[in-house]
């Protein structure tokens, strides 16, 4: 949906260039960002907290905007995808008190309806597809033109098939590293906490730590790569042929070397897929 906030005041108008402030609320984290020109000039990676109010959010970011220069009175919209349903009201009150005073401020709130006009959902219930998964495939669809396989490493690894026509065809949901991870410590008690950004050496572990590592990473390189193959080969059976394969997501680098079947690594698709939807909303009005 698109709000506009209700003129009880008069408004300043924008001096300077007008920013757009996107964020993508994921379970683990919320990344947000500043596009000027086109192009992202600030960017936060923040945990999420699913019990923060619209008050402390305000008072987070107008101290991330302080410490980076950033104007909040040039900000002239939002952009919002969010899987995190709780917080989402709480985020539409920081913005409405960020930039309340800002002349035509506008928020959008990314979901099946809103990008209507823009992908389409070839799924009996476009609903149940997560704004994020949409955004993406916006994303990856604008900046390609073709068919493709986008993989998300997140909180879950999600793969979402797009055509060339920007459908959005389906796709999997499985268990992310540190989900896996997770519940490996929790359910063995031998079995540590690790670090995956320092690498294996050997395939074989000789240590529970290496075992651990080389487990991860090359068990979830193998099966990236089986399910790449798989999705591939039921795209080109299905008329979307040859799809590239794009990675995205917080986790996306970790298995670059052991899924090398994938051609392109975007960390920042949701950001320019929420860029993307604000500009084809707003040029259509």
């Amino acid at each position: 949906m698109v709000q506009s906030r209700s003129n009880r005041f008069i408004a300043a108008p924008i001096e300077g260039k007008r920013m757009l402030f996107v964020i993508d609320i994921g379970n683990t984290h919320t990344v947000a960002g500043i596009i000027e020109d086109q192009k992202i000039s600030q960017q936060w990676r923040i945990k999420t907290d699913g019990g923060m109010t619209a008050d402390e959010l305000a008072i987070m970011y107008r101290n991330l905007f302080a410490m980076a220069g950033v104007d909040c009175g040039r900000v002239a919209s939002v952009v919002i995808s969010s899987v995190v349903p709780q917080l989402e009201s709480a985020y539409f009150q920081c913005c409405g008190r960020l930039f309340s005073n800002t002349e035509d401020f506008e928020l959008i709130n990314v979901c099946s309806e809103t990008v209507a006009d823009i992908i389409t959902v070839k799924l009996k219930n476009p609903a149940e597809v997560g704004a994020d998964r949409l955004v993406n495939g916006i994303g990856a669809y604008h900046l390609n033109r073709s068919n493709a396989i986008v993989i998300d490493f997140g909180t879950a690894i999600t793969f979402d098939c797009i055509s060339d026509r920007c459908e959005y065809l389906g796709g999997l949901i499985l268990p992310g590293l540190q989900v896996s991870l997770g519940a490996l410590s929790k359910k063995a008690a031998k079995l540590p906490q690790i670090d995956l950004h320092v690498p294996p050496q050997t395939v074989i572990g000789t240590s529970t730590i290496s075992a651990m590592k080389s487990g991860v990473l090359y068990g979830y390189g193998a099966m990236i790569e089986g399910l790449i193959k798989k999705v591939s080969e039921e795209m080109n059976q299905s008329g979307y042929p040859d799809p590239l394969i794009i990675a995205t997501g917080g986790m996306a680098s970790l298995l670059l070397d052991y899924s090398p079947s994938i051609q392109r690594v975007e960390p920042n698709l949701t950001l320019d897929g929420l860029n993307i939807i604000h500009q084809l909303l707003t040029s259509r009005k």
